[in-house]
């Protein structure tokens, strides 16, 4: 068992489950017993400059420069902890498929949940190879874990192979990435490395340099209640308003409808009665101009049906989430390039685009921390058929390793 693979299958087992609805920091504290884990860890392999913060769940930590490298770039990896809300991330029960026949997979004889390649014809990439499944019925926790397990073992890896030359390596593991709150306490001054990478993509081979613009926003619609029998002139249903402003916004810009880099509004959650309605949007787009066009359109929404109903009927409050890094990235292009050389060499095309979301790296950039993001080796986050590849996993192993020495030549190609 690859060294790899060993921490994963330990990592996914920790209950790290973010909440989007607390208000502390760490969401949940059992995103804890994995940093705490992690920290331990870190000094068992001889990783210098540990750093556990134990109030917000954070935890850094070096691998040192090889000597006549320390004027190298300060190079960073950095993984999240925590797992999505929308599926159960506790007593995960990973199982290892050996030499994948490329058939469906039985993944729970006992609730007949089957993985089927029918629906998940992508399956058939990997046959030949291993894959890491769960039982059905929580979500494996690849996103992240897998990231979290490839760095760890890559920078043991270096630490057991002093031969192979490599400036400071910085480690940076957070915690509520899941719920956009993955960056809010990440010290960007004691991390201290000139760039980085997050690890939190799909199918090795995958990189990207953008992301969404993204925004959240809140609709409240305030009513009149009445009896319904004497309502006639007096009655305002809230309900009916917020489904009015819903059907305002344009049918296609959904995301049921849209895909590469096209935007959307996107509904996540509705609630209220005749009196008052509370409904939640996220708002993206990758093009930025598009993205104010949105924001502007949604509260003009709200501005017609207050001329309509009376002011104060319908309120709005928009909130900036994350902007596309790709405009930080620009200057920073050695990082995609020597990224996308070296998987090359390992016999695989890369695949650079745009992320349908965002990562860590997104706010970092902006933080002062150019940041892309490179693959782990999983598939299907936030669900009950979401798996890894082996092999996949200690490829992005071998290429943090390639990655961390290509920079150790005194900032060669940067």
């Amino acid at each position: 068992m690859s060294k790899t693979m060993e921490l994963f299958l330990q990592y996914v087992k920790i209950d790290t489950q973010s909440d989007s609805t607390a208000a502390a920091s760490p969401s949940t504290e059992k995103q804890h017993h994995l940093a705490a884990l992690l920290a331990v860890q870190l000094e068992e392999m001889g990783a210098e400059e540990i750093t556990y913060d134990k109030e917000h769940c954070y935890v850094y930590a070096s691998i040192p420069a090889s000597e006549g490298c320390e004027s190298a770039p300060v190079l960073g990896f950095v993984a999240h902890m925590d797992t999505a809300p929308v599926v159960s991330g506790k007593d995960v029960k990973p199982r290892v498929v050996e030499n994948y026949d490329g058939q469906d997979i039985v993944l729970n004889e006992k609730e007949n949940i089957v993985f089927k390649v029918e629906e998940f014809p992508e399956l058939g990439n990997f046959k030949g190879q291993d894959l890491i499944v769960t039982d059905g019925t929580t979500l494996l926790g690849g996103d992240d874990k897998a990231g979290i397990a490839e760095i760890m073992a890559a920078g043991e890896y270096l630490l057991r192979h002093p031969e192979i030359r490599h400036g400071k390596i910085r480690i940076g593991f957070t915690p509520d990435e899941e719920i956009g709150e993955g960056t809010k306490y990440f010290d960007v001054k004691l991390f201290g490395a000139d760039f980085a990478y997050t690890v939190d993509g799909g199918s090795f081979g995958g990189m990207q340099d953008g992301t969404f613009n993204a925004a959240g926003a809140k609709l409240t619609v305030r009513g009149q209640s009445a009896h319904p029998g004497d309502a006639k002139g007096c009655m305002v249903n809230s309900m009916l308003i917020a489904c009015e402003f819903q059907s305002m916004l344009p049918a296609f810009q959904n995301p049921a409808c849209t895909e590469g880099e096209e935007g959307f509004f996107h509904l996540e959650q509705i609630t209220g009665n005749v009196e008052k309605t509370e409904a939640d949007y996220i708002i993206r787009d990758h093009d930025r101009s598009l993205f104010e066009q949105k924001k502007k359109l949604f509260a003009q929404c709200a501005d017609f049906l207050n001329l309509k109903y009376g002011r104060g009927t319908a309120e709005v409050k928009i909130e900036d989430s994350y902007y596309n890094m790709k405009e930080i990235l620009a200057p920073h292009r050695h990082l995609i390039d020597n990224a996308s050389e070296i998987m090359r060499e390992m016999g695989t095309e890369p695949q650079v685009c745009s992320v349908r979301g965002g990562t860590d790296g997104a706010r970092l950039s902006y933080m002062g921390l150019p940041c892309p993001n490179l693959c782990t080796g999983g598939s299907n986050a936030h669900s009950r058929f979401e798996y890894v590849c082996v092999q996949s996993m200690e490829k992005v192993t071998e290429l943090l390793v390639r990655l961390a020495e290509r920079y150790g030549r005194e900032g060669k190609n940067v």
